[in-house]
């Protein structure tokens, strides 16, 4: 049975029993601890926790998943994989034990005929939580399946919460016995390779308190209503079904390695070390084509750096079996071959899908010849101090600044026979991880307990935004917390954060800022808003400071944006939709918003591209857009589902999560997309929008800054006033500038070219005294000195260079000189062949000499060339070479 199969009959037996379907939610997590789906629940998490109420009582789905945590065990286990589809059931108060567990049983075991998966109910184990009677009399005695084939375990395997406190339960987990050919017999608690895990049902009927662990924290008492959390692994349901060995070998991922053997030449099968390096590169492209798919582009931090490490990874491992040409191309149409049955916006989106992975792999391909001399230059020092480790921060360079894999640099360091300093490497990993998670949190909760303000929307609900129709209005305060920690009331000077019932502020999302204003009470009192977020889902949270008087939860509050703030960004949010319009009509539909930040008067907008965007293209739609405001086109919003907006062709923002009714911002009949943010009424109101122009920020994905309204006004001005004074200057007409510039820096250049030649002549005319006052050191000649300041790099090399030719070729000679250029000091050293003969070598002469002026150098044994800090030293330095020449020859 196919894995498109497998998804289909989950999703029609439970919508055939009262489930509603419900999409995959993105793999890009709206979640501020999450930076991926790890598990099919997440998108479900608000309604467990209470935070918003479910659609419905009854819901399933097949979520796309990432995990990464045991990325370096992928290919060598039969069931580690970054990629997965997780297929669950949900009941939120509706049934629980019984329930679940019936269908779980008919799903599996009814008749392929029949719509079910065919299995042999004989092969079936079952665990359940060592405490947890009730689940295992409904398996013994209402399934009918036999009391040696139920096993209880602890709360380490079958027991389960999110880690905090809240909802928690029991587990109860179906395995599959995979025969005797995988290991001894005795159940899942004695083999888990043999009794593979396929079902795990969470039965969530307590609240946990606080504490550390699986297993550490109290038991606070029952939930009011109990909810059922399932989960199958469609990729190990898949495996069984397929009769195959490993996840690895199933179908969607099967062609991926045959794509990768015809590659490569490579026999899946041939010997172990291949099969893991064929495994992750089956694994992380699809991983890869999933999250590219999903918005998520290659960086150095977040997704974007989970990305990257997985697609360098899967390049890596196939050089490793052989391929010198780019391979992602090939291996990438397979799994949108293969995976756009099951989610055809694969297929919709595969030019830029292919962009985005193709301009990753050049990058790389780069990257690698790069790194490669920098991790050659780390070695050499290391080697050249007495070192036998390589520093992890070196390590941590290269992969950080490099995109350099870890285990390429492991491998490179032990041909050289170094080991890798990995605990400080793994260190400063954390470290960087750490920071970013911590600054995601930061951003959206100003370091408070998010579980204050869950605590506020459970008593007071979500908060009514009023801002599209109203800039001001009456609220009340329904919570309140001064210095991150919730509070009766506060004075003052306080730093606050202000949850109102309803408000007019916009809290920061879809790339608008936050609005800001003031909050007045009728007691006089009166709070600075600097920016609004929402910590929890539908919870705006204002965050400022009291200016006069005192403020308490239940006071009558006055909200009223700043007006002209509001306009500016408004403004700059329509001409992101035009300006997001008018690349896709230029550049096709790969051209697809990869993020974006609308501030007052200005915005930026990040857009998938594999390649600058020529100039005149950019003129093109700077005048395009500009031709929209002056046609006054409405702008109106309208709230639909979202299966009608995208019938209408509304564009959705990748990495946006949205629900069932969505709003639809449409400008005239140019614009339509998915928006949450405030705009203009008509295009007439933007007045002007300058692009600035446009950069890369990633591989695959550049930049547009833009100027709106009076600042575009300000900025054409200003350019007005300095092509003004440059036509004083140059004594021309504004079309005559480029023209006239371009000469001057012509003779410029020329003039240049003149002075150069003049000092290199300078400075060469000095070798014949040089070579001619070698000092004789036990048989070499040495000539050492220091040049003018100011000389360039290349005039010293050629001037050593013409030195060295001066003295007799039977001569052993060293030829050390130094100058001081930028107030640094510089030297270069060269050796004829003479004297390499008798082992002086010119990069082991520039290390000491570097090491002496305060810095480090290298190069090959003829011609070496080093620098450093300290000038004062160039004498020292000289000293050194020479007395490391008489040790030598």
């Amino acid at each position: 049975m196919e894995s498109a199969e497998i998804r289909r009959r989950w999703l029609s037996f439970f919508e055939e029993r009262g489930h509603t379907v419900v999409p995959s939610a993105s793999l890009i997590a709206d979640d501020p601890t999450l930076l991926l789906v790890p598990a099919g629940m997440v998108p479900f998490k608000p309604y467990f926790l209470g935070e918003a109420k479910p659609p419905s009582p009854r819901a399933t789905s097949v979520q796309k998943c990432v995990r990464t945590p045991d990325i370096e065990e992928v290919g060598k286990t039969t069931r580690h994989g970054t990629f997965f589809q997780m297929c669950g059931n949900f009941s939120f108060g509706d049934y629980f034990k019984e329930g679940a567990i019936k269908y779980a049983w008919e799903l599996l075991t009814s008749s392929v005929a029949d719509g079910g998966y065919g299995l042999d109910p004989e092969r079936l184990w079952i665990t359940v939580y060592k405490e947890d009677d009730e689940a295992e009399q409904i398996w013994r005695d209402v399934i009918g399946v036999p009391a040696e084939r139920i096993q209880r375990l602890g709360m380490g395997p079958n027991f389960w919460s999110m880690g905090v406190p809240g909802p928690c339960g029991p587990c109860s987990e179906i395995n599959y016995d995979r025969g005797p050919e995988f290991g001894e017999e005795g159940g899942p608690a004695v083999n888990d390779e043999r009794y593979v895990e396929i079902w795990n049902l969470v039965f969530m009927q307590y609240e946990r308190g606080a504490g550390e662990g699986k297993e550490d924290f109290p038991i606070l008492g029952e939930l009011p209503s109990k909810n059922i959390d399932t989960g199958l692994g469609l990729e190990r349901l898949a495996m069984i079904l397929q009769g195959v060995q490993n996840m690895y070998e199933t179908d969607t991922l099967r062609v991926v390695m045959d794509k990768a053997t015809e590659l490569t030449g490579v026999r899946y099968g041939a010997e172990h070390g291949s099969d893991v390096s064929l495994r992750v590169v089956a694994d992380h492209i699809r991983t890869s084509v999933m999250l590219i798919g999903d918005g998520v582009t290659p960086g150095n931090e977040g997704r974007g750096y989970v990305l990257r490490r997985i697609m360098r990874r899967a390049i890596r491992n196939m050089r490793l079996l052989g391929a010198t040409e780019p391979v992602v191309a090939e291996l990438a149409d397979v799994v949108i071959k293969t995976m756009g049955e099951q989610y055809p916006e694969l297929i919709t989106d595969r030019k830029r899908i292919e962009a985005v992975a193709l301009a990753e792999e050049a990058a790389f391909l780069k990257t690698l010849k790069a790194g490669t001399n920098i991790l050659d230059t780390a070695i050499t020092e290391t080697k050249s101090g007495g070192g036998k480790v390589l520093a992890g921060d070196k390590a941590f360079l290269l992969h950080d600044t490099w995109g350099f894999p870890i285990d390429l640099t492991l491998e490179m360091a032990a041909e050289q026979g170094l080991s890798v300093d990995e605990d400080g490497f793994r260190r400063l990993m954390k470290q960087q991880r750490e920071q970013a998670k911590a600054d995601a949190r930061a951003k959206k909760t100003g370091h408070a307990d998010v579980s204050a303000y869950r605590l506020v929307a459970d008593q007071s609900g979500t908060t009514e935004f009023t801002g599209y129709t109203h800039t001001e209005g009456e609220s009340t305060i329904v919570g309140l917390l001064v210095d991150g920690m919730p509070s009766p009331a506060a004075s003052e000077g306080d730093e606050v954060e202000v949850v109102l019932d309803r408000t007019p502020f916009y809290a920061e999302g879809g790339g608008q800022l936050a609005d800001q204003g003031r909050i007045k009470l009728d007691t006089g009192a009166v709070i600075n808003v600097r920016d609004v977020q929402q910590p929890v889902p539908g919870v705006s949270v204002h965050k400022g400071s009291v200016q006069v008087g005192e403020v308490t939860v239940g006071a009558s509050a006055y909200a009223a944006i700043d007006i002209k703030r509001r306009r500016a960004i408004a403004r700059a949010h329509s001409a992101t939709h035009l300006t997001h319009q008018a690349l896709r009509d230029a550049l096709g539909p790969t051209a697809a918003q990869a993020g974006s930040e609308n501030s007052p008067g200005r915005f930026r907008f990040d857009f998938g591209s594999p390649a600058a965007v020529p100039g005149t293209v950019l003129t093109d739609v700077e005048q395009k857009i500009n031709e929209v405001l002056a046609r006054e086109l409405d702008v109106q919003a309208e709230i639909m589902s979202i299966d009608e907006a995208k019938k209408q062709g509304a564009i959705a923002e990748f990495g946006e999560k949205y629900g069932e009714r969505v709003r639809v911002v449409t400008i005239g009949d140019f614009s339509k997309e998915l928006c949450g943010g405030t705009h203009v009424h008509n295009t007439a109101q933007l007045g002007l929008v300058k692009l600035l122009g446009e950069s890369s920020i990633g591989s695959g994905v550049r930049r547009i800054e833009a100027l709106v309204g009076v600042d575009a006004y300000n900025f054409l001005a200003r350019e007005h006033t300095v092509v003004a004074q440059l036509q004083e200057l140059v004594k021309g007409r504004p079309e005559e500038l480029p023209e006239k510039i371009s000469g001057m820096l012509a003779k410029l250049k020329d003039a240049e070219k003149e002075i150069e030649k003049f000092r290199a002549e300078k400075v060469l005319a000095a070798a014949g005294g040089l070579a001619s006052g070698a000092k004789d050191v036990r048989g070499v000649a040495l000539v050492t000195g220091q040049v003018p300041d100011g000389t360039s790099a290349d005039d010293l090399r050629r001037l050593v260079l013409d030195v060295r030719g001066r003295i007799p070729g039977d001569r052993p000679a060293v030829v050390a000189l130094f100058t001081v250029a930028n107030g640094r000091p510089l030297t270069v050293i060269a050796t004829n062949e003479a004297a390499r003969e008798r082992g002086l070598k010119a990069g082991d002469l520039v290390r000491t000499a570097a090491k002496t002026l305060g810095g480090g150098g290298g190069g090959k044994p003829d011609v070496a060339q080093g620098g450093g800090q300290n000038p004062d030293a160039i004498g020292d330095a000289a000293a050194a070479v020479e007395r490391l020449v008489a040790e030598t020859a």
